[in-house]
Order: structure tokens, then sequence, then C-alpha cells
């Protein structure tokens, strides 16, 4: 008698996140061992962000179920109400699929959701990328909650096994496996200038900025100042073509959305702005431009390894493990305009193609499918704070 597959589900809300998690999802698909399961929630279902679950069929997967928790506005109560809404949806996702095991990765909002509810249901979760830290959000306290509340860890440096550990979780179950996103990013094959120029209608130099841009919820000033600032500091580069893409539906981000839209509007053919670019055409964007600008992890994780300098704003990723390519600056025009300037200068892209990127490790992807896999469910059962003094 054959034994029976694993039910593993993947719970993804945000385009970057399924960019990340997509190959992992792709190796457990091929896997005899294994039924996979994809729920999607939050902004893979809202039209203004792109509908991106059609990205996730269009690359031949199956969503499992859906769960909406739209908000009636971005404003903190609504984004909390929102969270409720997605704990409930979760619940009977789950009640429905029954998984032996849930994957998540990060440290949004609708994932403590989904935390919560698999925690309430016993069923063990998997984190990826724990123990990182981005001082200037609330998603720092909400990625240590996560990490508390799941039983396997698949972290993206040894610093942050380190600090997952310190949080009382057991060795044996934390594993640094590198960030799958740099993986992704190597393996890439890119696609030609001349398509992407032709998709985005502006011309791309090595002047080109690419800007994403997240209200930074766990800090002082408002998102659209601090916006404002990024904005007053490109009308300087007026040779650099600028490629905006939409933040996260965080507290405040339909002022940034409100405030790109104007903008591009206003300066046309040198400036455009998409909802999503998706991963294919936003890493390959990457190997044709000056710099990444903005306050995204993905300047931090990814950028580094396309060879080519990230403008990192204010406080959002404050305290994360960060390359020498990364420039760190305030968030006001001048300090803003500085930094760019410093990005685009030839000297400092020579030296960013070199920079080692501190999460680069081969085989990311096949690691955390194995470990997703094959780890004894019966160790994940019952956890026990792991003391580090005895």
């Amino acid at each position: 008698m054959s034994e029976a597959k694993r039910k593993v589900c993947i719970v993804t809300g945000t385009r970057a996140e399924w960019g990340l998690l997509s190959p992992v999802a792709r190796l457990l698909s091929q896997r005899p061992d294994v039924e996979l399961q994809i729920v999607a929630t939050n902004m893979h279902l809202l039209e203004r962000y792109g509908h991106t679950i059609d990205l996730i069929r269009a690359e031949g997967f199956s969503v499992s179920a859906e769960v909406p928790m739209e908000a009636d506005s971005d404003s903190k109560p609504d984004t909390a109400r929102a969270t409720a809404r997605c704990l409930e949806g979760m619940a009977g996702a789950f009640e429905r699929l029954l998984p032996d095991i849930i994957v998540i990765l990060g440290d949004r909002y609708e994932m403590l959701a989904v935390a919560s509810a698999a925690t309430i249901m016993r069923v063990p979760i998997v984190h990826l990328h724990g123990g990182e830290v981005s001082e200037g959000a609330i998603d720092d306290s909400i990625r240590h909650a996560i990490t508390k509340l799941s039983s396997l860890h698949l972290t993206s440096a040894d610093l942050h096994s380190r600090r997952v550990i310190q949080m009382g979780e057991d060795p044996g179950t934390v594993f640094n496996i590198g960030a799958i996103g740099v993986e992704n990013a190597l393996a890439l094959e890119p696609l030609p200038k001349e398509d992407l120029e032709k998709l985005l209608g502006i011309p791309l130099d090595r002047r080109s900025l690419v800007v994403t841009f997240h209200p930074a919820t766990a800090s002082e000033g408002s998102a659209a100042s601090q916006f404002g600032a990024l904005l007053d500091a490109l009308d300087s580069f007026p040779e650099s073509s600028v490629v905006f893409t939409y933040p996260n539906n965080d507290a405040d981000g339909a002022v940034v959305i409100d405030m790109i839209r104007s903008y591009t509007a206003s300066r046309p053919g040198r400036t455009v702005a998409r909802p999503s670019l998706g991963a294919v055409n936003y890493l390959s964007l990457l190997r044709y431009i000056g710099a990444a600008v903005g306050n995204s992890s993905s300047g931090i994780i990814e950028v580094p390894s396309m060879g080519i300098p990230t403008v990192n704003i204010g406080d959002r990723q404050k305290g994360r493990l960060a390359s020498e390519s990364v420039i760190d600056c305030p968030a006001d025009a001048a300090s803003i305009r500085q930094a760019i300037a410093t990005a685009l200068l030839p000297a400092t892209r020579r030296k960013a193609a070199v920079t080692p990127n501190p999460y680069s490790r081969p085989g990311s992807a096949a690691r955390a499918a194995e470990l997703i896999a094959t780890f004894p469910l019966s160790r994940l059962a019952n956890k026990r704070f792991h003391l580090l003094i005895p």
C-alpha cells in the first residue's frame, strides 16, 4: 500500500511574494510524494493591483482556494478589519483542504492571519525569511510573531538563523537556505531590452531607474511627505527614465499610488507606472538600468545580485542585513538626490558589479522543497521553547 501524499498548502498574498515562492511550488508539484495546494488572498484578488492571481494560473498552477479580504480603505482600522476577514476565510479554506503543512513567507499582516488560523487548527507552519529585521515597519513585529507560531524555519542567512534560535526555536528546525529570490534572479534568462522598452513605452539605459516605495508603517512622517521628497529628487535627473511599481496595500498605500499616477501623467515618454511588472519583467529590467530606488526589501535582497546599486530611503528597512552596494539615505529630497547621483556614478556601478550578496546561496529553492516535503511532521508538533541558557 503506497504512503499517502503530503498535502502542502502554500499561501500567497502579493505578486512579489509569489515570485519568490513559485520555484518552490514548481518543484513541489513535480514530486510524487506531495499534493500541492495554493491559496491566494489579498492583493492577488484586487484589480487595482493587477489581479495577479491570473499570473499564478498563467504559470500552470491551480488555485485551491481564494480568500478575499479587501478593506474599505487603507486606513489602519480598516486594515485590521481586513486581517480579521482573512483569518476567518483561512479557517474555512483549511477546513476544506485539510493540509498537512502550510508554507508562508515573510511578514505581512495577512500572513499573521494565516499563521493564527493554522496554529489554532493545529496545522504546522513552514516560515521563510524569519529572523530578519526591518525596524521602520510593523512588518518587523509581525515577522517575529509568525516565527513563534511556526515550527519549521527556512532563513536567508546565518545571522537570521541565530536570531530565530535566540527566540526560543529548536535549532534542529532552523535551516539557512539563502534567499530564493537571489537564485531566481541569477537563473533568469532576461528578456531583450527592446522587448521591455516596447512593453513599457520608454527608453532604458544605464541612467534609468526603477522605483518601488511602500509606506513606512512604523516610521515618523507621512507616506505623502516622504514620497513627495523622492519625486522632488527625481526631477533633478531629467535624462533618467523612471519605471514605478505600485506599493503594497499597506495603510496609506493609496496615497502613494495617486502621487505616482499624477507624476507619470505629467511626464509622458520618460516615466511609466505599473501595478505589477511580474517577476520576469522586473528581474529583466534590473539588467538594463542604473539603479533601484525606494524602500522595498527587493532592493536589499535581490538587486545586489544584478550588479547595480540600490538607493534605500528612510527607515523601512532599517536593521536589515545588506550588501555594500546598498546606499542608505534619509527620506528628504536633498539626501535622496545625492544618493541617486552617487548610485549613477560609473565607479559606484563598478563596485556594485563585484560586491558579494550576503543572501546568495546555491540551491535555495531545491533545499526548501526538500525540507517542506520530507521533514518529519512528528517533529513539528508540540513545540517546546529552546532555552539557550541552562
